[in-house]
């Protein structure tokens, strides 16, 4: 088969990490990059022994591409993903997807208008041990789930960062990393119902939100509960714990393990998180689902309920109040 033909949009920091994962993936390749700022383009596009670019409509003009990668701020994903999609150019878009549900079900139409792949990239849903995770979940041997429990907290300095920039972010920490949160709560319980969340401290005196405690509740009824800082870091050796009627599966950094009730022996089944390995896994799934070789682990149907999920979190997080996740993903498609 074809080398898949990708452009990245973005030469930021996250394109670095995807950057090694292309590096060792022989299913797919990076023939250009654009960046307003040259040289983060050129010094990227080094890196990768591609073409670079200041402007992705000049790249789309002069480039034969399969696929794009939008690793741009969130308010800018629309514009790009529209862009593409008119050129029948397959989108791979860094979350969050978009910082509106209007936006967002607007790219998702104009994709299946033009018969193209759409999809929101996730990385965590593509790390080996939350999906053994979640076979071992759905195996049953845990029982009934009966409580979720997940935690992305680590001080960083937001003061000079973009995504402490409402009008280019959609918000703080709860758009940033909630959105992983939610995408594995939903993979993990099935669909979400209603989000209550809590706002900390600003420590930072960011203008957005640094620290937030979030309550899910599932449509089958199972809670979670979402930490989410980046004034604070709780030292936490996983961060992913699911409890269920007849044992725990935690899902962590350095190593994953689960226990049934039954037995006082953890077993190993994970050695953590490996980060250029889920983005090389996501980059090969998209890969393949653009030659139907694969279906796509997060589809149309996953971006729209993330960015469901956010919005409602922050009509919450505003009127302190459990608010209903309205649509869930399952907005009409046209």
């Amino acid at each position: 088969m074809a080398t898949t033909k990708f452009a990245i949009v973005g030469a930021g920091a996250i394109s670095q990490g995807y950057a090694q994962a292309f590096q060792t993936c022989d299913e797919a390749e990076v023939v250009a990059v654009a960046d307003l700022r040259t040289a983060a383009a050129q010094s990227l596009a080094e890196v990768l022994g591609c073409q670079a670019f200041d402007s992705y409509h000049d790249m789309s003009e002069e480039c034969d591409l399969d696929a794009v990668l939008v690793c741009t701020p969130p308010a800018s994903h629309p514009e790009i993903c529209l862009h593409f999609i008119e050129e029948k150019v397959h989108v791979l878009c860094e979350k969050p997807f978009s910082v509106s549900s209007e936006e967002a079900l607007k790219v998702v139409n104009a994709a299946n208008e033009q018969g193209v792949k759409i999809t929101m990239a996730s990385k965590f849903r593509y790390a080996g041990d939350v999906i053994k995770a979640k076979q071992i979940v759905d195996s049953g041997v845990l029982g009934e789930i009966v409580l979720f429990e997940n935690a992305f907290t680590s001080f960083v300095d937001m003061s000079k960062r973009w995504n402490s920039d409402p009008e280019i972010s959609g918000g703080g920490v709860l758009i940033d990393n909630g959105t992983h949160s939610f995408d594995i709560a939903r993979y993990v319980l099935g669909p979400l119902a209603e989000v209550h969340v809590t706002e900390g401290r600003r420590s930072q005196g960011l203008s957005v939100d640094e620290t937030v405690r979030v309550t899910v509740r599932s449509a089958n009824g199972v809670i979670g509960n979402i930490d989410l800082s980046w004034s604070i870091n709780k030292e936490l050796d996983r961060y992913l714990s699911i409890y269920g009627s007849r044992g725990t599966v935690l899902v962590g950094w350095q190593e994953s393990k689960y226990r049934q009730s039954s037995s006082s022996d953890w077993v190993t089944f994970g050695n953590g998180y490996d980060k250029v390995g889920a983005f090389r896994s996501q980059i090969l799934n998209f890969a393949n689902a653009i030659k139907g070789n694969d279906r796509l682990l997060i589809d149309a149907n996953d971006a729209l309920a993330s960015v469901d999920a956010v919005e409602a979190a922050y009509r919450s997080l505003g009127e302190d109040h459990w608010t209903t996740i309205r649509n869930n993903g399952e907005l009409s498609v046209t």
